[in-house]
């Protein structure tokens, strides 16, 4: 018998194989990467005691043993712990993302993809990709970072967050035992995106910081073969970790789904504080940066929070950065709600640039005019897009070529 998320992993595969999303299936390692029924007799159970065998020791994590006499590694400053603290037998720490989750021996943290083994974290997503495409950059999106570009996207299962409205949650919810996904190692990622002829590895779909070891090992191996690679996120990772990811990044897109804190607690199940000093960090890091805002009715679409978003991005970032206000499409448990008027997505755009945002867009609109990039100094528009695709460019060596500004973004 097949228990309920049995039924669901068969069908997430079997979508997938059939074609959905643009997978390019004539590729023999796509059709071996995503996992095909080899006798549908593995159970997730098989698989989850198979990963564990074979899963890596994951990074940034802490035990009593590890921590000596620090107690801060696991505790706050701001704790009681009074007489003498008993620590329990193998518990260990994660200290990947500000969850903070403490696992006995056998337990995972929240994000499904990391396990205390015996003592020991491990990353039980590592090599076990559940979904991979060749997209264009503007899909991410990001606007200014090599336009016209194709993207080898991939993801695996897990998610530190459970957002409401996601529209990857088949992934994203999932765990790494509900895919028949073989192992690959980093290097095979990086020579079958070479093959197919594209420049940029993009990390994407889930939340890619859960399999952040393997994503930093095939980042250095594409930068040693002159490939690009890109992290698609939602900012909600230590600091740490997001300084070694930005090592080895060339670019990061990061969803700031709201500026409220309510909104990420009851929405999103997380909170807004770290997601905002990912941003800065980001930015101040050196590696290009665009941001995502995807406006939901009536939960975070409110003049007032639009224009604290504005005034926090231009205030701590700067009037440059690329901002993407996007339409919500009813999904996952949202499905009560209708999709953004493209009046609100207008509305959002236009706060934006009356604060004096630079490069503001409206998103998961195909054909609107705030979809195209216009020069900041005379007006005029010098990235025509339909859709992910670009129709007219009229930059010249990253400037205007009407007027010769220099536009911000990576543009060779």
């Amino acid at each position: 018998m097949f228990d309920r998320r049995e039924i669901l992993a068969g069908m997430i595969r079997l979508a997938t194989l059939l074609g959905g999303a643009g997978l390019i299936l004539t590729d023999p390692f796509l059709w071996e990467i995503l996992g095909k029924f080899e006798g549908g007799c593995v159970s997730a159970q098989d698989r989850l005691e198979a990963f564990i065998r074979q899963a890596p020791r994951a990074r940034y994590w802490t035990s009593t043993a590890l921590a000596g006499n620090d107690c801060l590694q696991c505790h706050s400053a701001t704790e009681t712990l009074g007489g003498r603290y008993v620590h329990q037998s193998g518990l260990v720490k994660c200290l990947l993302c500000p969850q903070g989750c403490m696992l006995q021996p056998g337990e995972r943290g929240r994000c499904s993809a990391r396990m205390n083994v015996d003592g020991e974290m491990r990353s039980l997503v590592y090599g076990r990709p559940v979904a991979i495409h060749i997209d264009p950059i503007e899909k991410k999106p990001l606007y200014h970072y090599l336009p016209g570009s194709s993207a080898f996207s991939l993801a695996t299962a897990g998610c530190p967050l459970r957002c409401k409205f996601c529209q990857n949650w088949e992934i994203s919810q999932s765990r790494p035992e509900d895919h028949d996904s073989p192992y690959v190692e980093p290097e095979k990622i990086v020579q079958t995106s070479r093959q197919r002829r594209a420049p940029v590895i993009a990390f994407t779909y889930n939340e890619p910081t859960v399999f952040m070891e393997y994503l930093t090992d095939i980042a250095r191996s594409a930068r040693k073969e002159g490939l690009r690679s890109v992290l698609i996120s939602c900012g909600f990772m230590n600091e740490a970790p997001l300084a070694e990811m930005c090592g080895v990044l060339e670019a990061i897109k990061i969803d700031l789904k709201g500026y409220s804190e309510s909104f990420y607690r009851n929405v999103c199940g997380a909170e807004l504080r770290p997601v905002l000093r990912s941003i800065r960090q980001v930015s101040r890091s050196g590696v290009h940066l665009e941001i995502v805002n995807l406006v939901v009715p009536t939960l975070n679409d409110s003049d007032g929070m639009l224009r604290g978003l504005a005034d926090w991005i231009l205030g701590e970032i700067g009037p440059d950065v690329p901002v993407h206000f996007t339409r919500f499409h009813p999904d996952y448990r949202l499905l009560n709600l209708p999709p953004t008027p493209v009046a609100t997505l207008e509305r959002a755009r236009e706060i934006a640039m009356e604060k004096g945002i630079h490069y503001a867009y409206v998103g998961n609109v195909p054909g609107h005019r705030g979809n195209h990039t216009y020069c900041p100094n005379c007006k005029k528009m010098i990235i025509e897009r339909h859709g992910f695709f670009i129709t007219n460019l009229k930059l010249k060596d990253g400037r205007c070529s009407y007027c010769g500004r220099k536009i911000a973004g990576v543009w060779t």
